[in-house]
């Protein structure tokens, strides 16, 4: 396994036409699952892990400045993984003083459901921007992608089919832990009480799933999370591509996000539940 760490070592690791798994560290096992994804859809070509702490996309210095940064223990877990090349780049790598980096135009998903746009404004941007410019630097064909953020999962889709990347985009199943909770690096930064109280957000999603109606499964999920004493920012129910709202008939998502002990989490699962 490579790390490199700059853009020529990167052009000279032969990857191009790599599958590439984009994460910010603090690798954990939803994590190993998309690298094995990864390696699934890569055929005989290159497994590439990037780790950068993407600043642009953070709505809080203060958010940005505590996120869990590990390099080492996570050029281990790569290295068990069977990870070809890992991709530690400084800022200066990513955006290059005097060079522009674009951002392009934003697809409606990024900018009009009200979710994470509207809790995060200019969040999305910094995501297209800093995933166009890894598949960029990397020569991509494959990008893996975790659906526990749904709407980043959707934001992405849509961008590299509205632009013609030419990168195709793969999914990859929310990993939880035993008791439910999503899989995410923000969990290190919970405390005892908090990690506790967190798992209520996928209880309520998996409930909700048991109900008829949309209103009555959003109102579910806003009283289990808010009783649990949780800060509620959205409960909802949408159209699972669009996230506008819900179609009679069509695949929908129920989606969360919510602050407990100061730390940001999100999750969302299949509405109705599948049977």
């Amino acid at each position: 396994m490579q790390v490199v760490t700059t853009s020529a070592e990167l052009a000279g690791a032969g990857i191009s036409g790599c599958a590439i798994v984009p994460t910010m560290g603090a690798l954990h096992e939803g994590h190993a699952a998309l690298v094995r994804l990864a390696r699934e859809h890569a055929g005989s070509g290159p497994v590439v892990v990037s780790v950068f702490v993407n600043p642009t996309q953070f709505n809080e210095r203060t958010d940005f400045d505590r996120y869990p940064r590990v390099l080492e223990e996570d050029c281990r877990w790569c290295e068990e993984l069977g990870v070809d090349v890992v991709f530690a780049p400084a800022v200066d790598v990513v955006y290059p003083e005097g060079e522009d980096v674009p951002v392009g135009p934003l697809p409606a998903v990024a900018t009009t459901p009200r979710l994470e746009d509207a809790y995060r404004p200019g969040h999305f941007e910094g995501v297209c921007q800093v995933v166009r410019r890894l598949f960029v630097l990397t020569g991509a064909a494959t990008g893996v992608f975790g659906a526990k953020d749904w709407q980043q999962l959707q934001v992405i889709r849509a961008m590299s089919e509205g632009e013609g990347l030419g990168v195709r985009i793969v999914p990859g199943e929310t990993v939880r832990e035993a008791d439910g909770l999503a899989m995410s690096s923000r969990n290190r930064l919970l405390d005892a009480d908090a990690r506790a109280r967190a798992v209520v957000i996928s209880r309520a999603i998996r409930e909700a799933g048991g109900l008829d109606s949309p209103g009555d499964a959003e109102t579910l999920m806003t009283e289990l999370i808010t009783e649990a004493g949780l800060d509620l920012e959205y409960a909802a129910v949408r159209d699972a591509a669009t996230l506008g709202a819900p179609m009679p008939g069509g695949l929908c998502r129920s989606l969360v996000a919510a602050r407990v002990g100061g730390v940001r989490l999100i999750d969302n699962g299949p509405w109705p539940t599948p049977a």
